[in-house]
């Protein structure tokens, strides 16, 4: 991990309309902040079948459904920071960064909250198949969170493989409970019928801790998806429902947007440390895979979306209906150059 005294001058912060960073002749603002991130290997070409059904998710035998929608957010500081990344360390590192350019945990966790965090633990896949969340990544959140004062820090998700399979070779479970996490397992006695009040997602079981928690933290993984284009933040949600998943993607864009209306987090930090560049969401070859060690977190979820398809997939907001749907719902915005962005290098 980079200490403090080995890192370079910090970045300064990007306001909206001041001045753009120092870019190339003939590259617009957004292309040059692009250029940022794109520390070689080209983008991905679609490849592979969407595979996105969850064989030991249950749909319990429904009463009445709640109307509950969860609206995590923090509000907006002027300053600091909707999105920041970092880049060039391990992901320790980049998690610490990552969180002190937006005002630090405490920003995000108060005393004695019950914290949940939700990376992708979907597939039976080691940390270096980049199909689920960097272990790293998540054990260094869960500390951050302690450091804040939670009372309790949770990590679960709704897996697609076998759940013991896939928490234990992710190395997720380990590094977790190491950090004196709570470690839960999907479990078909821990559903409740949640009236989800989208398009799509009307009445469906929502896996309890994500109903019972004082905030909630995404800690997606980019990659590579068959079917949409990429699974990024707001695809992770994917992993709070129980129930027949796959019938989702019938309209797959709407059930995204009905999802993240339905779960706002209180920040997402996305792990682009490792990302899985063709045959997701499943991966396997190595050869799909590319170390890029950056981290790319913020507030604004849409906009995060954006900047990371854009970044390495050379994908826009019209590719990706999902994004301009969400935005046009209030969810945040798919114009990240207008936010204020700070890019910070390690090592």
């Amino acid at each position: 991990m980079a200490e403090e005294t080995d890192r370079k001058p910090e970045a300064t912060l990007v306001p909206p309309p001041a001045t753009a960073p120092v870019q190339q002749p003939g590259l617009t603002r957004r292309e040059a902040m692009l250029q940022l991130l794109r520390l070689g290997g080209a983008a991905a070409g679609t490849a592979g079948v969407a595979v996105w059904l969850s064989e030991h998710s249950f749909r319990p035998v429904p009463a009445r459904a709640e109307q509950a929608r969860r609206d995590h957010r923090t509000s907006d500081n002027p300053q600091w920071p909707h999105i920041t990344v970092v880049q060039g360390g391990e992901p320790r590192a980049l998690v610490q960064r990552a969180l002190e350019d937006l005002g630090g945990m405490k920003r995000f966790v108060g005393h004695q909250d019950v914290v949940v965090l939700k990376p992708n633990i979907a597939w039976d896949r080691t940390p270096e198949q980049a199909a689920n969340t960097n272990p790293d990544v998540v054990a260094e959140v869960v500390r951050q969170c302690w450091q804040a004062g939670a009372k309790r820090v949770i990590v679960t998700d709704v897996s697609c493989n076998e759940p013991r399979r896939c928490f234990q070779r992710s190395g997720i479970q380990a590094a977790a409970r190491a950090e004196g996490a709570e470690v839960i397992l999907p479990d078909p006695e821990l559903y409740r019928e949640v009236d989800m009040g989208g398009v799509v997602l009307k009445s469906w079981p929502v896996f309890t801790p994500f109903l019972e928690c004082d905030k909630i933290i995404n800690l997606p993984i980019a990659k590579h998806h068959g079917l949409v284009g990429v699974t990024l933040g707001m695809k992770n949600w994917y992993g709070i429902l129980g129930g027949q998943r796959n019938r989702l993607h019938q309209q797959i864009h709407q059930s995204l947007v009905d999802l993240a209306n339905f779960m706002l987090p209180t920040v997402t930090l996305m792990d682009c440390y490792r990302i899985l560049l063709r045959n997701g969401p499943t991966g396997g070859n190595l050869e799909d895979v590319a170390t890029k060690k950056t981290m790319v977190a913020g507030t604004d979820p849409v906009a995060i979306d954006a900047y990371v398809a854009k970044a390495w997939w050379n994908l826009d907001p019209e590719h990706l209906p999902y994004l301009t749907m969400a935005a046009a719902r209030g969810l945040g915005t798919v114009d990240y150059d207008k936010l204020l962005l700070k890019v910070s290098q390690l090592g």
